[in-house]
């Protein structure tokens, strides 16, 4: 069975790589990454990124979700 990371949103690929590179950013890896590429970074580098946007993702609807409700 393959397994692929398709976007249900095809149209948030750009926010999905400003979010990556913010977060690259935060972490003080994002000149390793404009001058050499994802796929030079370590898989822990790499985990760091995905798991701060994950994070980064669910605070963002948790807050939208308590905005909903005051509403």
């Amino acid at each position: 069975m393959s397994r692929t990371n398709k976007l249900v949103n095809p149209a948030a690929q750009n926010s999905m790589d400003k979010m990556k590179y913010e977060i690259a950013s935060e972490l003080g890896i994002a000149d390793a990454v404009r001058q050499n590429g994802w796929s030079t970074m370590t898989s822990a580098d790499c985990g760091r990124v995905g798991g701060r946007m994950v994070r980064k993702m669910i605070e963002q609807y948790e807050s939208s979700l308590g905005n909903n409700s005051q509403q």
